[in-house]
């Protein structure tokens, strides 16, 4: 396991969403968003996690979003480069050039599909962990890869794997942070992926949050961290009930059709355009565009000069 600077891989690391335009990667839209979050607090970013639709991508566009990210971020903050796939050959050639293109640290789901056997899982993270020098944490998160990593496995890969720093836990499981930081010590870096635990697992020893809300609101979710990093739950717990709403209305749809949605209507994208098999809100005639209009007004986030929903 790998030993960190006491402040490195700690605080709100928003996965940045991908910018489409016309079906293209819209690399200048990236660059701004992630100026966007060095300007309002946040103390890192993830390129091509889950809410930037990385099956939807291909292996030359992950890296082209990895480099522009590295370049507009300009180690002002940390850079995680999601670098996991169902294939371990892609896994590898993601994550060699995520060190190349000069990432801080990569995210490394456990490869869907597949539903490998516990023992597959800690050879596949040794195997991809040995090809590089960055600080590799486990993407844990069984409702979309269909793969629950015991606690016992991620004790073996921290004996295994000399950089495996920590691991991102996208499941409703508190007891699960508690029993790895007690396995593995303190220092292991847990990030809670599931936005409305934000709060509980920093509460319990969590060292950060990868939360989408960062996209629209990175002041607030950097702010929750800070508070209980501070030790002061009070206001943890007014900024837990100020996100709330934001937090439940990501997964109105699979994420991130209702989050690029918000941030079209906020006027943080130029569209709300995500790649199929995701359909965007307005292509389908329901409701949910106006029920998420109503959030970003609670929220005081409905840009001035928003688009007409179509």
């Amino acid at each position: 396991m790998m030993a960190l600077a006491s402040g490195a891989l700690r605080g709100s690391y928003p996965p940045i969403v991908t910018p489409f335009r016309e079906g293209r990667v819209d690399l200048d839209a990236l660059a701004s968003l992630v100026e966007r979050q060095v300007q309002h607090g946040s103390h890192g970013i993830v390129i091509a996690g889950t809410t930037g639709e990385p099956s939807s991508l291909t292996v030359a566009e992950r890296n082209d979003l990895l480099r522009v990210a590295v370049r507009a971020a300009a180690r002002r903050i940390a850079v995680v480069a999601a670098t996991g796939s169902q294939s371990m050959a892609e896994t590898i050639e993601l994550t060699t050039a995520a060190e190349r293109a000069g990432a801080d640290a990569v995210l490394v789901v456990t490869p869907y599909y597949i539903r490998p056997p516990q023992a597959g899982l800690v050879e596949y993270f040794a195997e991809v962990g040995r090809r590089t020098s960055l600080p590799l944490l486990i993407y844990h998160i069984p409702g979309r890869a269909a793969v629950s990593v015991t606690v016992d496995t991620v004790a073996r890969i921290a004996y295994r794997l000399p950089t495996l720093a920590g691991l991102k836990h996208a499941a409703n499981d508190l007891e699960f942070v508690t029993e790895v930081l007690v396995r593995c010590g303190r220092d292991f870096r847990v990030f809670c992926g599931l936005e409305a635990l934000s709060l509980p697992m920093l509460a319990v020893g969590a060292a950060g949050v990868m939360n989408a809300v960062g996209n629209l609101a990175p002041e607030g979710v950097a702010a929750l961290y800070t508070a209980v990093a501070d030790g002061k739950l009070a206001e943890a717990r007014r900024l837990h009930d100020e996100l709330f709403d934001l937090n439940r209305a990501i997964f109105l749809d699979t994420n991130p059709i209702p989050l690029k949605y918000m941030m079209w209507r906020a006027g943080l994208l130029p569209s709300a355009e995500v790649r199929l098999p995701l359909v965007a809100i307005g292509a389908i005639g329901d409701d949910r565009g106006s029920r998420l209009d109503d959030v970003l007004r609670r929220a005081g986030l409905m840009s001035a000069q928003a688009p007409i929903a179509r």
